[in-house]
């Protein structure tokens, strides 16, 4: 490795061509980072005297490429794109403003062009001196040639360019533009070349310090995959695999593809990385993976993996039995089922397990979790629950060794029976729970061949809220309306769905039954059954409670032994 202190200009002068590998992410700064470097630049510009140079920080870069620009080395960038990218739009905003016709300090634009921007005598790619990745390539390569830009190539490399187009025409209304041009020949860096197959690029770009934006987790993992290898051999790879990566996560990419990472891991090794530390934990099993197996095969499991992950998250299952299933899943707001659900799925897509026993086994997870979530036991243990759920499969015997191991869960981490389940749905309050437009939403639907969607409906209190009830309320409910009013009105038993909640308001229920669109001709499966009441009190609640009870035990069905 060479690092040397260099002048920024002169450096990218006899730099023939600065290539962002294809893995790196893409321009980023916004016009926070690009005023701030704005500012050190005119704060050097006018302090000649006292600042005889600003320190921008370094440029990392991989020298000996088979590619060549002129008979010289194309640069590979490690560190730096941020910076190169932006003082180059810097550099074409001032090229612009000046003009063919005149120059500043000996500055005319074709200088700052030829110098710093293009190589005048070579052509297509070469012709540039930054060869940036995906849509910012084509954005930066119209800018450097004065093109108008292309709607479908815009990127954040437009918007900084036009704000550095503002801030000169700005300055040059208040100062000279030898400030600027001063404050750019004081730019320094330090320049770091390293040599490939003797310095471990990944190592040297964790350890640096920079003023630009903090890289995701998604960022390092994926450097860390594809750096070390040719440039061919990265966009390769780049092109097979982590692209389409990329699309399958679409916007959520950087949100979600940390956490898809820490569920493969907890699949591959079985150990359950903490948020901050998944890059760690992706290096260890990249490092035991690789003494048996390629890079390849490493970064195409990830993605056979990515694609099951989006598969079952981000609705893309196309059995529509298999899609509700994951949607009714994913409606309980928790992921720690995820790794057992990458696993059976994984086993799945290789025949080991049929579509039956898929379906069966999301069922009883989801089982699991809402049962639980009911009878309000601890969740601290879910996430090693299903972390080593996998070491406890037998695959001859997939779907039994399945209800077997949730029937021999200890205590803490018990899958509760009916009973359980049943008692303390009854008694619970189910109106503030977090769970609740989902379990209505699933008795609703169960056994529907047509679902209905609970949101097209809202949540109706048969006995209501209000604490003034009527005298008609209070005569239903007896001398104890005030109690049984606390102790049951959030329950099961007095809960239903309803398109009418605001015309039924605190109507007794006899109105509620009798008028049009009342209970008497209502649609829905939970309402079935209130045409026959007669008086809505402490017994009529109870009695709905109990048989919507057997129902859920219907709709979260509990494990069985095997006969």
């Amino acid at each position: 490795m060479k690092a040397t202190e260099s002048k920024l200009l002169p450096f990218l002068k006899t730099s023939p061509q600065f290539i962002i590998p294809i893995y790196q992410r893409t321009y980023s700064w916004g016009k926070e980072q690009c005023l701030r470097l704005w500012d050190d630049i005119l704060r050097a510009g006018r302090q000649k005297e006292t600042v005889p140079s600003h320190f921008i920080g370094s440029i990392v870069y991989i020298e000996q490429d088979s590619y060549q620009v002129s008979s010289q080395s194309r640069l590979l960038v490690i560190d730096g794109q941020q910076r190169l990218t932006t003082v180059s739009l810097l550099i074409e905003a001032l090229a612009r403003y000046i003009g063919e016709d005149k120059s500043i300090n000996g500055f005319s634009a074709k200088k700052l062009r030829s110098y710093y921007l293009i190589n005048e005598h070579e052509e297509h790619d070469l012709k540039y001196k930054l060869l940036l990745t995906k849509t910012d390539k084509r954005a930066l390569q119209d800018i450097m040639t004065q093109r108008s830009p292309s709607f479908e190539h815009r990127s954040g490399v437009n918007d900084n360019f036009k704000f550095f187009e503002e801030w000169i025409r700005k300055l040059d209304e208040d100062e000279n533009l030898d400030i600027l041009l001063a404050g750019l020949e004081k730019l320094m860096i330090v320049d770091v070349a390293l040599t490939r197959g003797q310095e471990n690029p990944q190592l040297i770009f964790e350890s640096l310090n920079s003023t630009g934006l903090n890289l995701t987790q998604a960022d390092l993992i994926r450097n860390f995959v594809l750096m070390d290898l040719s440039y061919k051999r990265q966009e390769e790879l780049y092109t097979d695999y982590w692209r389409p990566m990329e699309k399958m996560f679409g916007e959520s990419y950087n949100n979600n593809f940390n956490r898809f990472v820490r569920h493969y891991l907890i699949v591959k090794t079985g150990d359950v990385p903490k948020y901050g530390q998944v890059y760690d934990a992706f290096k260890k099993h990249t490092d035991t993976y690789s003494q048996y197996h390629a890079v390849d095969d490493l970064v195409s499991d990830l993605h056979k993996f990515a694609e099951y992950y989006c598969i079952m998250t981000f609705d893309q299952a196309e059995d529509p039995h298999l899609s509700m299933a994951f949607r009714d899943l994913n409606d309980l707001k928790v992921d720690v089922y995820v790794p057992l659900l990458l696993t059976l799925y994984d086993d799945y897509r290789e025949v080991r397990l049929s579509f039956r026993e898929l379906l069966e086994a999301i069922r009883l997870i989801e089982s699991y979790i809402f049962r639980r979530a009911v009878c309000d036991i601890p969740t601290n243990s879910h996430t090693a629950t299903f972390a080593t759920f996998s070491k406890h499969l037998n695959k001859d015997h997939y779907l039994q060794s399945i209800h077997e191991h949730f029937l021999e869960m200890p205590h803490y981490r018990r899958f509760p029976d009916d009973n359980e389940f049943r008692r303390r749905l009854m008694e619970r309050d189910l109106y503030n729970f977090r769970n609740r437009n989902y379990w209505l939403r699933r008795m609703e639907n169960h056994n529907r061949k047509e679902r209905i969607s609970a949101t097209e409906y809202t949540i109706e209190h048969i006995l209501p809220q209000n604490e003034n009830l009527s005298r008609s309320w209070q005569s239903a409910l007896g001398e104890d309306w005030q109690q049984v009013q606390q102790d049951l009105l959030h329950t099961l038993g007095n809960l239903t769905l309803t398109g009418y909640n605001a015309e039924y308001s605190d109507r007794t229920f006899e109105e509620k039954r009798d008028m049009e669109g009342g209970f008497r001709e209502s649609p829905l499966h939970l309402n079935e059954g209130l045409s026959q009441v007669m008086i809505w009190d402490k017994d009529a609640i109870l009695e709905r409670a109990e048989r919507l009870s057997h129902m859920a035990v219907d709709v979260w069905k509990a494990p069985s032994a095997p006969l």
